[in-house]
């Protein structure tokens, strides 16, 4: 571990690797300042998976990004890490693949896997795991016999087992051959350990070597491995009870742990009384074949994979596989169904412990549900019952899957409960937009999702689908909003609604209507952003109000108070410990407020912020607007050609970007560090298509800021006539920006056209145009733009 990055704990089924790794972790935990994370893959069917196990262990929430092996890698960075991979085997190429990835993009992280093959990746070191040391045939030495692992082994087992368990020296032999038997394989030992405190030493032998001779001769193209651990687990489960086998093979179809209760629901039969599956599973845990753990206070239990995998075949022999499944997914069906009513109403992470844990049964039961041999009306249920666990999971991707079967199942006819999709279609609606998708199919999500809750007069899920159609549109916004604010029951619902009116009206260039309502929002603040209840509309609202009062303040001509409401802000998302709304808070006010005003330096530890976190958690959209806003910090630094590259790159990056958040402004930044450059025929381009964008979007709030820079690249061109369709340009984007109330925009229009028409030596009709909207501000003459327009009056007088 202290050469190596990764390192691969290979060896058969029951040899110990999980028992290894995990003491050789604990062992080295305190070597890793990001500490150690253990992901168990037993549970996974699909390798498409391996990365969502990998993030739900890491606590990763993905935003809009699908999660993938480059996500996690970005999540972890530099983080140093010990991150355990067990039971690989099954997933080998995703496991691989992910493993490869992490070494690359992460110098100071290290993989312990366990498998029963090596990953084959570069720079693995594979630790082929022995098994224990045997006594050699014949060996009768009582001092020799002991001093072997296995048994050692067997005899702490059988005296854990049974403290009463008394070793008789003459019985040495017979453990050595046991042992040896056995092949040192720590599983089988245990197993017969436990058997011999109830057997005695000498039946275990004689039965052993019995079953071994039967299975060597029956099928001698197994593998050693195979034919050893059959022979022990055989011979274990024939040892059984008929009821205690009858339970072993129904606690099978379980996928990881499982409550008492759960295993009386779904294993117990119609002859079964539940008292008869409580003794029965507590003789399983006192043998060995099922193990129990303490989760506070309260037991959960689970069967080793190996066991599980054994008594899963005779399930299937039994022919009772299909109904075990089906009562084992309508046991979670129903487990969800009630977990709904909670959702809202008792704390987020304890509902997450409580449920959490459930993903791996949840993951069985919906493959088995839309199998051939499945239930797909149950599936669906179980689909939509299951929805809110994923998205407080934000595991977005694994859920589309399953709601897409469902969708597609419904569609068949497999049910006719439009209120199932109408979840169904609002969950995908979700899931589409933040892991990505056509625009299209996202619309057309949210809008079944909206006629089907009109038609239920299902009140919260019309204003989930409004809201998810408000951010896609931008002609129909402010119409959503208004419909939003109409259908919310509640004030603090109402709130959220005059919240989008005032976006919207805001993104119109409706600045002082956008105003009224936002500090009406503000004013009558009853909105929960305490954590203690999901966000459910992905934003905390408080600061979402407060971020667009800052954005309108600065616009309107009222620059320190727009600091002063951005500092705040900003402190209050970072305590809110919400990413998502943090990063909202850096995007739409902090990093563009601290640009407007000139403070480079808040600037860039804003833009940092907002990179780190948006990298960590894995939002897309938020690290698209970190490399625009450092596209433009280069910009304000002087480095132009260093600027179009991160300006470019990030506004390729708002092509899935939510309409809802206008990007316009980026062009506008990439035109004028074009112009700038010496390239103003692109520059024009781009700002054509700008202003194209604008008009046809109704982006109006930054149609002046635009023409602005269209005025400043064609007086650049220098060609005859120039000069006269620049001032034309500027005289346009006054007019706007009158018409908004955007006294900044003037200011900014204003000292353009004033350097123009000085350049004309027209210098009273400069200051005509200039001293008016520089004496409208009553504050911020310290910021940029005030300074230079302070300096410009001094020139032109």
């Amino acid at each position: 571990m202290s050469a190596y990055r990764i390192v691969t704990v290979t060896g058969s089924g029951g040899i110990g690797k999980t028992t290894l790794a995990l003491k050789t972790a604990r062992r080295v935990l305190g070597d890793f300042s990001g500490g150690g994370w253990l992901v168990e893959l037993a549970s996974l069917s699909d390798p498409d998976l391996v990365p969502s196990a990998v993030a739900h262990a890491l606590g990763l929430k993905p935003g809009s990004e699908r999660i993938s092996a480059e996500v996690i890698a970005r999540d972890i960075g530099s983080r140093q890490l010990l991150l355990v991979l067990d039971n690989c085997e099954h997933v080998i190429d995703a496991a691989a693949t992910l493993v490869e990835m992490l070494v690359r993009l992460c110098p100071h992280a290290t993989i312990l896997a366990t498998s029963r093959e090596a990953l084959r990746v570069d720079g693995e070191f594979v630790y082929r795991l022995p098994p224990l040391d045997v006594p050699a045939p014949g060996l009768d030495r009582a001092d020799l016999i002991l001093d072997h692992s296995a048994v050692e082994l067997f005899i702490a087992r059988a005296t854990a087992m049974n403290s009463e368990f008394s070793l008789d020296p003459g019985a040495l032999p017979a453990i050595g051959t046991i042992c040896r038997q056995l092949d040192g394989i720590p599983l089988a030992i245990e197993l017969a350990a436990a058997r011999a405190t109830t057997f005695g030493i000498e039946l275990v032998a004689d039965g052993l070597r019995d079953r071994f001779a039967l299975l060597t001769g029956g099928r001698r193209t197994a593998m050693l491995r195979h034919r050893t651990l059959r022979a022990t687990l055989d011979w274990s489960h024939d040892l059984l009870v008929a009821s205690e086998r009858v339970i072993l093979r129904r606690l099978s179809i379980f996928a990881g742990s499982f409550s008492l209760m759960a295993a009386c629901a779904v294993v117990a039969g119609p002859e079964d009384m539940p008292s008869q599956v409580v003794d029965d599973l507590s003789r399983l845990v006192a043998k060995s074949l099922v193990v129990a753990e303490a989760d506070g206070t309260t037991m959960r239990y689970r069967l080793l994979d190996t066991m599980r995998s054994y008594a899963r075949e005779k399930l299937d022999e039994s022919g009772e596989r299909g109904e075990l499944a089906r009562r084992h997914a309508d046991y979670y069906r129903a487990l969800f169904e009630q977990a709904e009513a909670y959702w809202d109403s008792r704390p987020t992470a304890e509902l997450l412990s409580e449920y959490g844990r459930q993903i791996d049964n949840l993951r069985m039961a919906i493959d088995w549900a839309f199998s051939p041999g499945g239930d797909a009306s149950l599936g669906i249920a179980l689909t939509a019952a299951a929805i809110p666990l994923w998205m407080h999971l934000s595991l977005l991707e694994e859920c589309r899957g399953p709601v897409e079967r469902a969708i597609a199942a419904l569609a068949a006819g497999a049910s006719e409960d439009t209120r199932l999709e109408m979840k169904l279609h609002a969950a995908l609606g979700a899931a589409r937009a933040w892991v990505g998708g056509a625009v299209s199919d996202i619309e057309a999500a949210w809008a079944r999702a909206l006629q089907l809750a009109e038609i239920l007069d299902d009140v919260e899920h019309q204003l989930r689908s409004l809201w998810g159609l408000w951010l896609l549109k931008e002609r129909e916004a402010l119409t959503l909003a208004r419909q939003f604010f109409a259908v919310a029951p509640t004030a603090a619902d109402r709130l959220l609604g005059e919240r989008m009116i005032a976006v919207s009206s805001h993104y119109l260039g409706d600045q002082n209507t956008a105003r009224h309502h936002i500090e009406r929002v503000i004013a009558n603040d009853v909105m929960d952003d305490t954590g203690r209840r999901i966000i459910r509309f992905q934003i905390a609202q408080r600061s979402g109000a407060r971020a667009f009062l800052g954005r309108i303040l600065w616009l309107q001509g009222f620059p320190d108070q727009a600091i002063q409401v951005v500092t705040g802000l900003v402190e209050q998302a970072r305590a809110a410990d919400h990413a998502n709304s943090l990063c909202h808070s850096l995007a739409i006010a902090a990093c563009p407020i601290a640009l407007w005003v000139g403070d480079l330096e808040a600037a860039e530890q804003y833009i940092d912020l907002l990179r780190d976190y948006a990298t960590r958690h894995g939002l897309s959209l938020w690290r698209a607007f970190g490399m625009a806003y450092q596209g433009v910090l280069s910009i304000r630094r002087g480095d132009v050609r260093g600027a179009l590259p991160l300006l470019r790159g990030g506004f390729d990056q708002f092509g899935t970007a939510f309409a809802g958040y206008r990007v316009l402004i980026f062009l506008g930044e990439l035109a004028g560090a074009l112009g700038r450059a010496g390239q103003i025929p692109e520059g024009l381009g781009v700002i054509d298509d700008a202003i194209e964008r604008s008009e046809r979007s109704e982006e109006g709030w930054v149609i002046a800021e635009l023409l602005r820079v269209k005025g400043e690249l064609v007086s650049l061109q220098g060609t005859p006539g120039a000069a006269v369709k620049a001032e034309l340009c500027f005289h346009q984007a006054l007019d706007w920006a009158k018409r908004q109330n955007a006294l900044s925009w003037q200011l900014r229009v204003a000292m353009s056209l004033a350097q123009l028409l000085r350049d004309q030596h027209r210098f009273d009709d400069a200051i005509a145009h200039l001293q008016p909207v520089y004496d409208r501000f009553t504050e911020g003459f310290e910021t940029a733009d005030l300074k230079l327009a302070r300096a410009l009056l001094a020139n032109l007088k």
